[in-house]
């Protein structure tokens, strides 16, 4: 078993190495990067100017190779990557050509949006999802499972943007109630509020952004949850706990979920990423500044530092997820052997 995991470990860093050289090359390598934007930019102000009569000169030569200098383009490709590569070994991401300001500076500026979608969301989604799962399969056919599983799909079948439009439209001061703030994360008054005020405060801001954020995972978890509970409760050594007299509530909690958490188990690991995401247009909807955003606005304006980094980071918190999903299999079921 623990040669398994080194193994996974020690895989890593090929992986990693793989994804790293990919990335890089297919964003390099796009028309339209910054040296190319820069020009465009400063033909557009060429232009305006002799609309106002004052003629611009052209881009020298010497001012080309300086700005292609600025932007490390003066390099050969494998030596960019080279120089590139042994700046993110010491987690130096560069500066951001779009912000002027350090990549890693600008991730942990952004970084409060993410954090509060990723850890809210997981333990909304798995501290009530799972309850609900395994309550509606003790109740299957049941009105509550029916009307439940309505309700539930019902909200899934709605895009999380504009489930947004529709809450800020009943909450946020529309047509009806102006219940919730729909821009920011927090007020203009929030640093002379006292630490209980200032919680109540984020949490205000907050709670249309999280609701709209849970709402798709509501639904996979629960029926995820449900649909392991009735095929666990199939099986041969559930009716032999039923021939022994034990109670339903005993079979379900001490055999059953154990065993039907092992779906549950594989999505487990990936609330690294979570921490690290974010939603374009849920962002967008309530203005956020959060990664989602973030990673968008750096790819139309070919920010690449931005990129490259984001990139990295989301491909090592997804494989170390996959490893920690590994160890909650064997954790929760101790018959599975991965040195087979």
């Amino acid at each position: 078993m623990l040669r398994y995991f080194t193994h996974r470990l020690a895989m890593m860093i090929p992986t990693l190495l793989g994804i790293s050289i990919l990335c890089f090359l297919l964003v390099q390598l796009t028309p339209g990067g910054p040296v190319e934007q820069t020009l465009a930019m400063w033909r557009g102000a060429s232009v305006g100017g002799e609309t106002q009569g004052a003629r611009t000169a052209e881009v020298t030569e010497e001012q080309l190779k300086s700005l292609k200098a600025y932007y490390g383009f003066d390099k050969p490709l494998l030596t960019r990557y080279a120089i590139w590569m042994k700046k993110i070994l010491v987690l130096d991401f560069g500066d951001s050509y779009h912000y002027n300001q350090p990549v890693t500076e600008l991730l942990v500026e952004r970084m409060p949006v993410s954090l509060t979608f990723g850890l809210v969301s997981f333990f909304l989604t798995y501290f009530i999802c799972i309850p609900l799962g395994i309550f509606k399969a003790i109740k299957h056919g049941s009105l509550f499972d029916i009307s439940s599983s309505f309700v539930i799909f019902l909200l899934y079948s709605i895009p999380a943007f504009a489930f947004g439009v529709l809450l800020i439209v009943l909450f946020g001061g529309g047509s009806f109630w102006n219940i919730f703030p729909i821009q920011g994360m927090v007020s203009e008054r929030f640093d002379e509020l006292s630490a209980l005020g200032k919680i109540k405060d984020f949490v205000h801001h907050m709670f249309l952004p999280i609701l709209c954020y849970c709402l798709g995972s509501f639904a996979t978890i629960t029926m995820l949850m449900k649909n392991a509970m009735l095929e666990q409760l199939k099986q041969d050594y559930v009716i032999t706990a039923r021939s022994k007299g034990l109670s339903e509530w005993s079979i379900t909690l001490q055999h059953v979920l154990r065993n039907a958490l092992l779906p549950i188990a594989s999505g487990l690991g990936d609330w690294l990423t979570l921490f690290f995401s974010g939603s374009l247009l849920i962002e967008t909807i309530f203005g956020l500044q959060g990664i989602g955003r973030l990673s968008y606005e750096s790819i139309i304006s070919r920010d690449y530092p931005v990129v490259l980094a984001t990139i990295m980071i989301l491909s090592f918190l997804h494989i170390l997820g996959r490893l920690i999903s590994d160890f909650l299999y064997v954790w929760i079921d101790p018959r599975i052997d991965y040195s087979r």
